[in-house]
């Protein structure tokens, strides 16, 4: 998730929701009856999530492939939720919901850069509401901690399968895109610690 928790606002309707968002003042989450506005994140989380979208863009070029950054709206029916992920990627033929911002329907992968107020959620129940999406085969958790992608994969039985990379070297295959990124290539030359408040 980009950003951070900024405020909650619990038991509002889907439709209040929509009506929020509707201006375009800011970003706001919906999931389970609660809007949780976004805030801005670290320079580490914006680099990973850049180096990410550059990574992913260069392995689905010429495959009627889109790379949307976190300003693109995804939303999920069969749970109500409608969720801004880092990165998501939409082929071939894309479909969204008619409301303002369009909320994307079909991505085929998401992924989310972890932060201390989002890794929890990013790894749990934000991924449950991921995996009603008929369309999403795979799902990438990239760490602010450490050197590591948690990489989930829908299997044809339905069931997901993860597989951990923290090697520089490791390729983390994207099937859904027909490549590979290198974990090396995402954390080069980053201190994971830039922009950190400082003790004095």
């Amino acid at each position: 998730m980009l950003r951070v928790t900024a405020a909650r606002s619990i038991g509002l309707t889907e439709a209040e929701y929509l009506a929020l968002e509707a201006p375009g003042d800011g970003k706001h989450e919906f999931a389970d009856g609660v809007v949780t506005a976004m805030a801005g994140a670290t320079p580490v989380h914006n680099a990973l999530c850049v180096r990410l979208s550059a990574a992913l863009l260069g392995i689905s070029a010429g495959r009627n492939c889109i790379v949307l950054s976190s300003d693109q709206r995804v939303h999920v029916p069969a749970t109500r939720l409608y969720a801004y992920p880092d990165v998501s990627v939409a082929c071939g033929e894309r479909h969204y919901h008619r409301d303002r911002p369009p909320s994307l329907l079909n991505p085929v992968v998401l992924a989310e850069v972890t932060s201390e107020t989002t890794e929890d959620h990013d790894r749990g129940r934000k991924f449950l509401h991921y995996q009603a999406i008929q369309s999403l085969r795979e799902y990438l958790i990239v760490s602010h901690r450490e050197q590591r992608i948690d990489h989930h994969r829908r299997l044809d039985s339905g069931q997901w399968l993860v597989t951990a990379y923290v090697e520089d070297s490791a390729m983390v295959e994207i099937s859904s895109l027909g490549g590979a990124i290198r974990l090396g290539d995402i954390y080069a030359g980053l201190n994971l610690d830039e922009g950190e408040p400082r003790s004095t």
